[in-house]
């Protein structure tokens, strides 16, 4: 286990003022990476369109030029991919050149925006505030690069170190905007700080408060039984009686420091005056926080519960918080879930999924935000608690975990952690994708043939567990209330879901629900993994997709009785809908509050690389 130095304890200080990652060098290294990626996602959206000046087809590198507001223009070389995927080389992008190789280097995304705001249909305001969110993650990205390490390195730290070293979200451009977070915030609580801490608790009255629980934690007894020291406990009831309040009528919750401070005691200032809201202390178990940003998994007890907290700060989409009545539904979901696994023997021994459940919760109501329907949808989501299953514990002897999202990591040296956990596989490249997708997709296709369930496996979601040699052998997944959905159309395998879940949970049409996968594996994930396969294992794009369709045909043969669930949820379809993450801030939402969470945009429909004619 890590020892994590005094000096990152949260009473230390931390200070913004120590910034040795913002120099010249390291952050044009970065600036123009993020460049490359906003021209070929944007360009992927259909946000811009840029000329091809040379093409040389599908799977090859072209020429292209790009015309700004002031007419001049930016050339670059891009290869374009599956699902009509652009990939940007950072190097060639010059300003006022035709794409053939003259003209100024040019690596600025900032300059970009204020340049080709008309490009991008980008109004004052929302220019204002994207400028601010991409030097947000410009500042993120350039400490990562001036601490980064070997993909050699990589491949040995732990599952909740490795998170520290994560690069964010491939597809969102503005991906560590993290708006609300200061500088020293950023330096104490974002996962490439590595900055294990400490988190504080709070008791709030039943009278507000609400405990939902299931199995081993049903009563909220049992969960803290398990979750705090006998002298933590007997510390935190101390706390109550001392002010002659009674502990029964308490629930204890760890809160993040930074809402606390931020949101809490002023928008619930009534109820701690009141003394419905009694501060208490810290439980001294270090936790790191995770990518997610609002998860913390406990590094110092690797037994105990991974935590996620509400964080009110806007990131990515949405802003973190946790929504009231789903955070109390988490636990019976994960009790239906998990039960549709343990009573499926492919599921439960075939694949040995590992679904990480959330199995207790405690939601805090407040008195007046959560019975105004019109106000911003952030203002009631401000403190709650969710207490998921440890992923340590699951593991077998010898096995890793490591978050989908880790296989798109690429060195400093250009070396590929893909490439990396290949070579210490001793298998063949192909044979390697071959268990990977072997351990990932029969899984989420079983889920979504026979019960019409279907999560959201992105990468950071999706969990790779490893062999002892480094070799894929099965899936873990996290985060089920809010990444689950089902099938509008009703199923038999439907009739054991509880009322409560199934007002709680999403549903979609079974043509939409393949999309789940499609959007948040293919093409939130392997568009990217593929042509760095094709780059550093030399396997062409197109069979890196025929063995993803094979594997899929594969499980049609083994389920021979499911044909026509197979051809009510298509996922060999000619096209698929172009699900767009980027534009909803570009166009749809901005960064205008509204009283619901925005979803992402669909903007036309792009070739399906698993169909037949593909």
């Amino acid at each position: 286990m890590p020892t994590y130095p005094a000096s990152r304890h949260p009473a230390a200080p931390h200070t913004p003022f120590d910034t040795p990652e913002l120099n010249r060098t390291v952050w044009d290294r970065v600036a123009a990476r993020l460049l490359a990626k906003m021209l070929g996602e944007f360009a992927y959206e259909e946000v811009i369109r840029p000329v091809p000046v040379t093409d040389e087809g599908a799977g090859r590198s072209g020429a292209y030029s790009l015309t700004l507001d002031d007419g001049t223009s930016l050339g670059f070389h891009a290869r374009r991919g599956v699902y009509g995927g652009w990939r940007v080389d950072p190097t060639t992008i010059r300003e006022d050149a035709e794409g053939t190789g003259g003209g100024t280097p040019f690596h600025d995304p900032l300059r970009f925006l204020a340049r080709g705001s008309r490009l991008l249909g980008l109004d004052g305001a929302t220019l204002g505030h994207l400028i601010r969110e991409l030097t947000a993650t410009l500042t993120a990205d350039a400490r990562l690069d001036h601490t980064a390490l070997s993909a050699a390195q990589l491949a040995g730290l732990p599952y909740a170190e490795l998170e520290g070293h994560q690069t964010g979200h491939p597809w969102l451009v503005a991906n560590k905007g993290r708006i609300g977070f200061s500088a020293a915030d950023a330096a104490r609580f974002a996962p490439e700080a590595r900055s294990a801490t400490v988190l504080p608790w709070i008791a709030v009255s039943t009278r507000i408060a609400s405990y939902r629980g299931v199995g081993r934690v049903a009563d909220p007894r049992d969960l803290y039984g398990q979750e705090l020291d006998p002298g933590v406990r007997e510390s935190f009831t101390t706390v109550l009686r001392d002010r002659r309040l009674d502990p029964a009528d308490y629930l204890f919750l760890p809160v993040h420091p930074w809402q606390w401070d931020e949101w809490i005691v002023p928008l619930f200032a009534p109820a701690i005056a009141d003394g419905d809201i009694v501060p208490l202390h810290t439980d001294d178990d270090l936790r790191l926080p995770q990518q997610s940003i609002r998860t913390f998994t406990n590094v110092g007890r690797p037994d105990r519960h991974t935590v996620k907290l509400p964080l009110s700060i806007l990131n990515t989409l949405v802003w973190r918080g946790l929504p009231t009545e789903r955070t109390l539904a988490a636990p019976q979901v994960t009790a239906w879930v998990q039960g549709l696994c343990e009573a499926d023997p492919f599921l439960r021994d075939t694949c040995g999924v590992i679904l990480l459940g959330e199995v207790a919760s405690v939601a805090v109501e407040h008195p007046l935000y959560d019975h105004l329907p019109e106000s911003p949808y952030q203002f009631k989501e401000i403190l709650g608690a969710i207490w998921r299953e440890p992923l340590q514990p699951r593991l077998a002897p010898g096995e890793r975990a490591r978050t989908l999202a880790s296989l798109l990591h690429t060195d400093p040296g250009g070396r590929s952690f893909t490439a990396e956990l290949v070579e210490r596989s001793g298998l063949a490249p192909v044979a390697w994708l071959t268990r990977l997708f072997a351990a990932l997709l029969p899984p989420l296709l079983h889920f979504l043939y026979r019960y019409g369930t279907v999560f959201s496996p992105h990468g950071e979601n999706a969990i790779v567990v490893f062999d002892e040699n480094d070799v894929p052998v099965r899936l873990a997944i996290k985060d089920f209330v809010d990444d689950v959905n089902v099938s509008a159309r009703p199923l038999p395998e439907h009739d054991t879901m509880p009322e409560g879940v199934r007002e709680i949970l999403l549903t979609e049409d079974p043509s939409f629900l393949t999309q789940f996968i499609h959007s948040g594996l293919f093409v939130g994930v392997f568009r990217y993994l593929s042509p760095l396969c094709e780059e550093q294992l030399d396997v062409p794009e197109g069979e890196f997709w025929s063995l993803v369709r094979a594997e899929i045909l594969r499980h049609h043969a083994r389920f021979p009785e499911l044909k026509e669930r197979f051809e009510i949820f298509d996922m060999l379809t000619p096209t698929i809908e172009r699900l767009c993450l980027n534009r909803n801030r570009l166009h749809l939402d901005g960064y205008r509050d509204r009283p619901e969470r925005p979803h992402a945009a669909v903007h036309g429909v792009v070739p399906n690389p698993l169909h037949p004619s593909a």
